[in-house]
């Protein structure tokens, strides 16, 4: 699988931007290769419903059949990339582009809430409880101290994935990190 399919075409991030296909992706990334009917149980689809969204993931690039595991009866799909990126900046010259964008990071938002909606800290060890959780500082960058931020953010969890690999108490968690410029109006 390559690291990072990166999007310049507003129309492949607009098509990916779907919510149940942000869903999809994040499954087939996250637990790997399945069929139609396998992540339809998971999200509550039917597997038509969720057929046709992921041959609209591959038509963009997205996925591809997994001919490694290959299913009689059924296609069973895999992600082709380990995350989706794209420069905000360059895809917001057209309408288009900015519209995209901006439902992306709405997807994004509503995944983390859904996310955040389905945990329960009661299920975590202690130790889990004291590792995980979520900052929101606000500081005053420019644009390329943001731009030095996320590269930053990027290494150090290639370094720690890297140097965690084969813990057995490692899982997969999701980690988010971001910078959004406020409204200058309510900067103060």
């Amino acid at each position: 699988m390559k690291e990072q399919y990166r999007i310049s075409d507003p129309r492949v991030l607009k098509a990916v931007s779907h919510p149940l296909r942000v869903r999809l992706l994040g499954l087939l990334r996250s637990d790997g290769p399945a069929t139609a009917s396998e992540l339809g149980r998971k999200v509550g689809e039917s597997s038509g419903s969720t057929s046709y969204h992921l041959r609209e993931l591959f038509k963009y690039g997205f996925i591809e059949e997994d001919d490694d595991r290959r299913d009689g009866r059924e296609r069973r799909w895999r992600a082709r990339h380990n995350y989706t990126s794209w420069d905000a900046g360059e895809l917001s010259v057209t309408a288009e582009g900015r519209e995209a964008v901006r439902i992306m990071h709405l997807r994004q938002a509503e995944m983390v809430q859904r996310l955040l909606g389905e945990f329960d800290p009661a299920d975590w060890s202690r130790d889990w409880g004291d590792a995980a959780g979520m900052s929101d500082h606000i500081i005053s960058l420019p644009p390329a101290g943001v731009r030095e931020f996320n590269e930053k953010a990027k290494e150090l969890l290639r370094d720690l994935a890297a140097k965690y690999a084969g813990d057995p108490e490692a899982r997969q968690v999701n980690a988010w990190h971001g910078a959004v410029p406020r409204p200058k109006e309510k900067e103060q």
